[in-house]
């Protein structure tokens, strides 16, 4: 998933390993501070060379052409966590290097996609609901996912440039599971989505709050840090949990099976993971981190933010994304007919 931010290296650039003290990240663009990199090369002599993706499905493929080879440290969304271990892609975590495992959220660890956090730990975790501005868009005619299908909306409209996020509005919609494998299901999610493209502006996944700030579009689907980083430009835009429920989701931390620097994969796993990087990685990306002791570095605002931490009841009514196994291939055949 995703998620404005120094980025140090060419995206979708194949890297090999340089040396030792060279750790090769592949991430999301926008996903990780600049300051965060340079204070982890400070600290630890270890360079860093950092490559972005624009979507689980090319980070997906280019470790499969490499085999695993190339990166140290991988940022997936949760189902593609079960895919790359599926593959033989991923090293086994040694939870004994990791000295804040004991610190982090219980309710986000042990999800179904990595049983016992065998292969990733969480990264940040987020929802996908509706944002719009409000200078534009009367709030009260917004109250869930089936208001974009409201023909005053059309012309204006964005949806993530994410599959599962689509398909998972279309199945909430007609009262499924987000990871439902059933054909039948699937085929009515599609042809609901199919009834809503006509309206949509545009998709988008590497930085859906842009065209919400510069008025391309007015309403639509984000990711809540987007939601809130297009807040600190623009008060007027405004963030919705939708009554039929959220999407959340979680980008993971992942050691490819091959990498070279595994060394330098831990010591980067154990720095992000202290309570003021997490605190950083809140406050400059705006998506929750996994690390519960982070809460005390963050201002009180961020701390009491709706978008950053939803309420119980929200996370309550909201599906997690998880694995859909070999419904995979529907999933991806009608999304390649929708975007057509």
């Amino acid at each position: 998933m995703k998620k404005n931010l120094a980025v140090i290296a060419l995206a979708g650039l194949i890297c090999a390993p340089v040396s030792a003290t060279t750790l090769n990240v592949y991430n999301w663009s926008e996903y990780l501070p600049q300051s965060l990199i340079e204070r982890f090369t400070k600290e630890t002599g270890i360079k860093v060379n950092y490559a972005t993706f624009e979507s689980n499905e090319t980070m997906y493929a280019k470790l499969k052409l490499l085999d695993g080879k190339g990166y140290d440290i991988v940022v997936p969304s949760t189902y593609y966590v079960s895919k790359l271990a599926e593959d033989n892609l991923l090293h086994p975590l040694d939870k004994t290097q990791i000295a804040a495992f004991s610190d982090l959220d219980p309710t986000i660890l042990n999800q179904s996609f990595d049983l016992n956090n065998q292969y990733s730990l969480p990264y940040m975790w987020g929802s996908t609901a509706l944002g719009y501005n409000s200078d534009v868009i009367d709030g009260s005619q917004l109250t869930g996912w089936k208001d974009l299908w409201n023909p005053e909306f059309a012309g204006q409209l964005i949806l993530t440039d994410d599959v599962r996020d689509v398909m998972g509005m279309a199945l909430i919609l007609g009262g499924y599971d987000v990871n439902s494998q059933d054909p039948q299901q699937l085929e009515q999610a599609y042809q609901k989505l199919v009834t809503l493209k006509p309206a949509v502006t545009v998709f988008n996944s590497d930085a859906p709050h842009v065209p919400l700030i510069t008025g391309e579009v007015n309403v639509g689907m984000q990711w809540n840090g987007t939601a809130y980083r297009a807040q600190q430009e623009n008060p007027a835009i405004k963030f919705v949990y939708p009554q039929e429920g959220a999407i959340f989701w979680m980008d993971n931390i992942v050691i490819p099976r091959e990498a070279e620097n595994k060394a330098a994969a831990y010591a980067f796993i154990n720095f992000l993971m202290k309570p003021e990087n997490q605190a950083t990685l809140v406050q400059e990306i705006g998506y929750a981190a996994p690390n519960l002791k982070a809460l005390a570095h963050l201002p009180n605002e961020i701390r009491n933010s709706e978008i950053i931490f939803p309420p119980t009841q929200v996370k309550e009514k909201g599906q997690f994304l998880g694995s859909v196994g070999s419904a995979v291939s529907l999933y991806e055949r009608y999304w390649m007919e929708l975007k057509k």
